[in-house]
């Protein structure tokens, strides 16, 4: 499977998509100890040409994680630390009189960057939160009477954590629906952990990352993906699993047609990344929970056992387990 981007001069042969996904993993590796599925799955997003959030306690590596991903890619980079007091102005950019030319210049915010780390997301008001929405979904945003298109390519990093409520407002799910997976990083290995303990700290690491994929290369990438096959058989089984949460007595609300797009797209995403050009059963059932358990929400009342309905993760769990596997 051979790609070419005639406008962008790049061309990359299956060996070669391969050989770089594999240096980019490598480079996150060096700071990143131990998590080796939980960057795999940053990268599909990345390549999907979707957004990230990250969602852990405190202390775990969400935020070096987003850091190194983006020191990795010569890509332009800014981080937003979202607080209560943070405007849409302050990330989307606004206009300032000039006196010299006495006119208003408008000023561009971080928001015109390829990749956003947004750190804390839920600590900021709605209001601030909905100015990412036309960003991460139509990859534009309008400002005083005009749109602007953002940079491509164009990756949110978001992170929160889901254990302090105190000063947080939680993220609707408008906002969620738009992150293409949602995933955890989780304690690391004991052994890993001594390697933590007893190595480099992790910025400085991160500071001496090179870049191992240009813009330009990042796009063809994911122009690649688009082109990943994909049985029909493979789609009614993504269809399947849809439908079923959306039956679900469990759940309240059931997956979007969105967010069915969303688990097309990173299927294609981690065939690639696992270097090859079609689609298999089992890259939909490895990414059904993070790409999916967001979405949906889960019924608020309480069964006749007086227990309270388990949680998203662990419903998709089921259905996955319901719905046959095509052979």
């Amino acid at each position: 499977m051979t790609m070419e981007r005639e406008e962008m001069g790049v061309e990359f042969a299956p060996l070669q998509v391969k050989e770089k996904i594999a240096e980019l993993t490598r480079n996150v590796e060096r700071v990143i100890k131990g998590k080796r599925e939980v960057i795999k799955l940053a990268i599909v997003t990345l390549l999907a040409r979707g957004h990230l959030l990250i969602e852990d306690v405190p202390g775990v590596g969400k935020t070096t994680l987003a850091h190194a991903l983006a020191q990795s890619l010569a890509l332009r980079f800014r981080r937003i630390q979202f607080t209560s007091d943070l405007l849409p102005s302050d990330i989307l950019g606004v206009s300032v009189y000039d006196p010299k030319t006495q006119q208003f210049v408008f000023r561009h915010g971080p928001i015109f960057s390829n990749v956003i780390l947004a750190d804390e997301i839920n600590r900021a008001t709605p209001k601030t939160q909905s100015c990412l929405l036309e960003a991460m979904n139509e990859y534009q945003v309008s400002i005083e009477s005009r749109t602007i298109p953002l940079p491509e390519p164009f990756l949110v990093l978001a992170t929160q954590n889901p254990m302090e409520y105190y000063g947080t407002y939680p993220l609707p799910e408008s906002q969620l629906d738009r992150f293409l997976m949602r995933i955890r990083m989780g304690y690391p290995e004991r052994r890993f952990e001594k390697e933590i303990l007893t190595g480099e700290r992790s910025q400085s690491v991160v500071a001496r990352l090179k870049p191992v994929l240009s813009g330009e290369e990042v796009i063809a990438l994911q122009d690649m993906v688009e082109r990943v096959r994909m049985d029909d058989i493979l789609v009614e089984y993504m269809m399947n699993i849809v439908e079923e949460t959306r039956k679900s007595e469990l759940l309240g609300v059931g997956v979007s047609p969105r967010g069915a797009i969303h688990l097309y797209r990173a299927v294609q995403s981690l065939a690639l990344v696992e270097g090859r050009s079609y689609a298999i059963p089992d890259d939909v059932k490895r990414l059904a929970v993070p790409v999916l358990a967001h979405r949906v929400i889960v019924e608020a009342r309480l069964d006749p056992f007086g227990k309270r309905a388990r949680d998203a993760e662990e419903i998709i769990r089921d259905i996955l387990k319901k719905v046959s596997v095509p052979l």
